[in-house]
């Protein structure tokens, strides 16, 4: 699924509470931002005729050596133009033959891919057909169309408008939205009831990607017609589409499985398992490369939504009013992803699941469009962002070209930046369990830039760079030599919210959190070589026969102190237990799992008493001369002090990092 952070955060953990920090850092997530590839070569400024033979030729010289380059296993790619397909292509293999079989190559017209997140403009579309029969009111709270109630924080209610646009407000989890093959799906019903997010935000004010949102709206279409979700989609969106292979089963039975391509972390590694997706529309369907050139026609057309309601739904769903400033920059539809490239204006919507990554683009004013899907994860974290970029920006520059003028610098552009530089966090975050550290740890920098540029931290050229951004207009930055633009929400002066993206918005992170890595280190370093070097001196001390002198009380503090630090390394492997589960998409071990690695937290923490009481201690006059006393006094007070300390960072990233939440689901 679509997690717009940019590409895959990757950072380590070792022991004790490391496992958390490995756990906030190794889990891949996909860039919410317009990663720069590698260019294509120059294109003419005149536009190439879209045709079949061009795209061909096109397709032919890019994508095969792109695809071994990147180590991806295979492709699809579908391009419309005029009302038909132009060209509908399968490049590679839908199975390498790893597991001992026959290789099979891709078929763009029977070969199942997964397209991830793309299935949320089925749920749109679904949605919007309701709203054109009258039966749904898109600025009607939500609650009046639900059998429950709906879990909000704020007195504004939730709209349909606010799901489709990633508005609601709701935080993300991870728990459960990828499972194994064999692992009971739930109905949409409990996806959306059982545990649900909390709301952090409130409706209509801030972009924050929500798959629960998705589902949300899922449900309506299934509350509201009174049949299952996937039987609404069948005969309303993929009949009328003529999306004959399209479907939503999970996991697919035949004759579907039969064609369905199979998933890799690179051209040679083993299958990846097919994944079930919870709420199933967020990311479900599995859909041949004809089957989504019958969709993009469709979304054009007119097949599956009249003139009024498809330009309702493809026109930007907020305003200034609703987001402020960010409503200057690329905005979400209702349901799509909004851009310009060389003044041509693009809807579309990308999709991640583990080994499968698609992106889809549609021209409504150019009535075309071009669909990519690819089915490995490939050698780089960036090797599926690289390619999909790529084609869109290639798919523009060669077919819809357009002389764009080299943008001005804004006059209020060096007063603007340096209001802008800092430690922000994305919207789109977990809050109220554990999983906080994860986005805590993944902060996204402001910097200064040359000249009165800035740079962004998650908006990168195909080195890793960050790419120089100039305010072009007061309060909105675009890419220096380039077409990627940044609108900025400020309360006099003050910045509130970077629009990173139509549903991706960085915030200013508060110092306590901003704090929290160097915290979080430091802690964990000191509390590890206390660990490790304590029991290495006692035996130092026992092979040169040489003692300390302490009072009972002093052993008894030390005993106490070495059980906290026992503590933490246990908790750490408990902690190490859910990033394991995360990690490779597995059900979430059992309560008692994270209640006991709680405890064990809280027990660590607590060894700030002991600590604390031990340097007390070491105040008291010490055997010796004056200058032996002084010197013991100032070492075992410092020692003693510093671990006290860092017993007490430890409990503020504890606190920080939310791993005492009342809540467990992740």
């Amino acid at each position: 699924m679509t997690l717009p952070f940019p590409s895959r955060i990757v950072r380590c953990v070792a022991g004790a509470l490391l496992a958390v920090l490995f756990l906030t850092s190794c889990s891949a997530v996909s860039r919410p931002v317009d990663y720069r590839p590698p260019a294509l070569p120059s294109m003419d400024a005149a536009p190439h005729e879209l045709t079949t033979a061009d795209v061909d030729a096109w397709l032919d010289g890019f994508l095969p050596a792109a695809l071994k380059r990147e180590g991806i296993a295979g492709a699809v790619v579908s391009v419309v133009g005029g009302g038909s397909a132009v060209t509908e292509r399968g490049f590679g293999w839908a199975d390498t033959g790893v597991s001992g079989n026959d290789p099979i190559p891709v078929d763009a017209q029977r070969t199942l891919f997964r397209i991830g997140s793309i299935s949320k403009l089925v749920t749109a579309t679904a949605v919007m057909q309701l709203v054109e029969d009258g039966r749904l009111d898109l600025d009607a709270p939500v609650q009046q169309y639900l059998d429950f109630t709906l879990p909000v924080a704020f007195e504004q209610p939730v709209t349909v408008r606010h799901l489709l646009t990633h508005t609601a407000g709701f935080e993300d989890k991870i728990a459960g939205l990828f499972r194994g093959p064999d692992t009971e799906l739930p109905t949409l019903y409990d996806a959306v009831t059982v545990d649900p997010p909390e709301q952090i935000f409130a409706p209509g004010t801030m972009p924050a990607y929500s798959n629960y949102a998705n589902g949300l709206a899922a449900y309506l279409v299934q509350h509201i017609t009174g049949e299952p979700y996937e039987d609404v989609v069948e005969r309303e969106v993929f009949a009328p589409a003529g999306m004959v292979n399209a479907t939503l089963q999970q996991p697919l039975l035949e004759p579907a499985l039969s064609n369905m391509s199979k998933g890799y972390d690179s051209a040679r590694s083993p299958e990846v398992p097919f994944e079930v997706v919870s709420p199933a529309p967020a990311g479900a369907i599995s859909a041949t490369a004809a089957d989504m050139s019958a969709f993009m026609i469709a979304q054009l057309d007119g097949s599956l939504l009249d003139a009024a309601t498809r330009e309702q739904m493809q026109a930007p769903g907020l305003d200034s009013a609703d987001i402020g400033g960010l409503a200057a920059g690329p905005q979400m539809t209702l349901g799509f992803f909004e851009q310009d490239r060389n003044g041509h204006r693009i809807i579309g919507h990308g999709g991640d699941l583990t080994a499968f990554h698609s992106q889809l683009d549609l021209y409504p004013e150019d009535a075309a469009g071009i669909f990519v899907s690819l089915n490995s994860s490939g050698l780089t974290s960036d090797s599926t962002t690289a390619i999909r970029n790529a084609l869109s920006e290639g798919f523009a520059d060669r077919y819809f070209p357009g002389k764009q003028a080299a943008a001005a610098t804004s006059v209020t552009a060096g007063d603007h930046s340096g209001a802008l530089i800092g430690t922000y966090q994305l919207s789109r975050r977990g809050e109220s369990t554990f999983i906080r550290l994860y986005f805590t740890l993944s902060s996204i920098t402001v910097a200064q830039g040359p000249g009165d540029s800035i740079t962004i931290s998650a908006i990168t050229d195909a080195s890793g760079s960050p790419v120089p951004l100039v305010e072009v207009e007061p309060w909105v930055w675009q890419e220096a030599g380039g077409q990627t633009r940044v609108a900025v929400d400020q309360r006099d002066g003050v910045v509130t919210a970077i629009g990173l993206g139509p549903a991706f918005t960085l915030q200013p992170m508060p110092a306590t959190r901003a704090i929290l890595p160097l915290v979080f280190g430091a802690t964990l370093l000191i509390l590890l070589a206390t660990a490790v070097l304590t029991p290495v001196a006692a035996l130092v001390r026992r092979w040169h026969g040489t003692s300390v002198p302490r009072t009972r009380y002093q052993a008894r503090l030390r005993i106490l102190i070495a059980s906290s630090l026992v503590a933490l390394l246990a908790a750490g492997a408990l902690w190490g237990v859910a990033a394991s589960a995360l990690l490779s998409n597995a059900e979430p071990p059992p309560d008692a799992v994270f209640r006991t690695a709680q405890a064990l937290s809280a027990a660590a923490v607590l060894g700030a008493v002991p600590a604390l009481l031990l340097t007390v201690t070491h105040l008291r006059p010490q055997p010796g001369t004056g200058r032996e006393q002084g010197v013991r006094l100032i070492l075992r007070v410092s020692v003693s002090a510093l671990i006290t300390l860092a017993f007490c960072g430890l409990g503020y990233a504890v606190i920080v990092a939310g791993l005492l939440s009342r809540s467990i689901t992740y």
